[in-house]
């Protein structure tokens, strides 16, 4: 089953923030983590929602990155500046990412241009949320665990969507935290974020089948449960392998020309899905992405 507003998933677990974008809070003995950073605009609303369910934010001590897109990390400036004593952990690759000033400039044009695609930019205005050169914190890579007390996180690296994701299981619960690396549940169906590398992205999957899920915890639209939770990571697969398909014919079609079959798949993208969160330029920017990907492989 599929859940789209903030409210407790299961025992010591919250989903915070929008339909479109949220985060979670995951509760141990002895510490807590904020998983995601989520889009910025959705800070009033966490703030508010920690209030309303009881959650301290005082109490967290930990935020952990799945990868470093805009749409991810946007709430952690406000975050780790009100409360510096938390440790944010992302891959090695992410940081060299969040180190970078071009892409920290992105990260903070593409958060103001969503907030203003959704009618919320003023609602900003009294927060600091920029990323710059003040954030830093601990390296995670496979096999490692983030240790909560009674409970732990452990990494998986699930390259594809970028280069720097990484995903998290929490084995008690059976919860999985797979970021866009185990696909978007849109609507009733998932679609596979491939951003960066198709086949990487799909070997990732393969990757997370192994793993017994009782609760899918995606960055976008939600959270799933029960035996759809279950089969979520193969529709995704089996979507990414059609997705893949599709845009290889694309770009036969028009005969290699980026600029054309990304404006068409662009077009025919919101066609399928015309209340998708990301606005169309910059998921067109995505798919020129994705074609010179096929461009170097086909």
């Amino acid at each position: 089953m599929r859940f789209r507003k903030a409210g407790k998933v299961t025992d010591n677990l919250w989903y915070l923030g929008r339909e479109e974008a949220g985060v979670y809070v995951l509760e141990g003995k002895a510490s807590s983590i904020l998983i995601n950073g989520g889009l910025s605009y959705i800070l009033p609303d966490v703030l508010r929602q920690m209030k309303e369910f009881g959650i301290d934010a005082g109490k967290i001590d930990k935020i952990l990155i799945l990868h470093s897109h805009f749409d991810h990390v946007g709430i952690i400036p406000y975050f780790k500046r009100a409360y510096p004593a938390v440790e944010v952990y992302a891959s090695e690759p992410a940081w060299k990412v969040l180190a970078m000033p071009k892409a920290i400039e992105v990260i903070n044009n593409f958060g103001r241009l969503s907030a203003k695609h959704v009618g919320l930019e003023s609602e900003l205005a009294p927060y600091d949320l920029d990323w710059r050169d003040d954030i830093k914190g601990k390296t995670l890579a496979e096999g490692d665990r983030i240790e909560l007390g009674g409970a732990f996180l452990e990494i998986i690296y699930t390259p594809g969507h970028t280069n720097c994701s990484i995903s998290a299981y929490q084995p008690n619960l059976k919860a999985m935290f797979a970021s866009d690396a185990g696909g978007i549940p849109y609507r009733d169906t998932s679609f596979p974020s491939m951003n960066t590398n198709m086949d990487q992205y799909l070997q990732s999957l393969e990757k997370l089948r192994a793993y017994p899920v009782a609760y899918l915890c995606a960055d976008h639209y939600g959270y799933i449960t029960g035996e759809e939770a279950g089969g979520f990571i193969d529709l995704t697969l089996r979507e990414g392998r059609k997705w893949k398909a599709y845009m290889e014919d694309v770009y036969r079609k028009f005969n290699g020309d980026i600029d054309v079959a990304s404006k068409a798949t662009n077009e025919y993208f919101y066609r399928e899905m015309p209340d998708y969160f990301i606005a169309p330029d910059i998921l067109e920017s995505v798919f020129k992405g994705m074609y010179k990907y096929i461009s170097k492989n086909i």
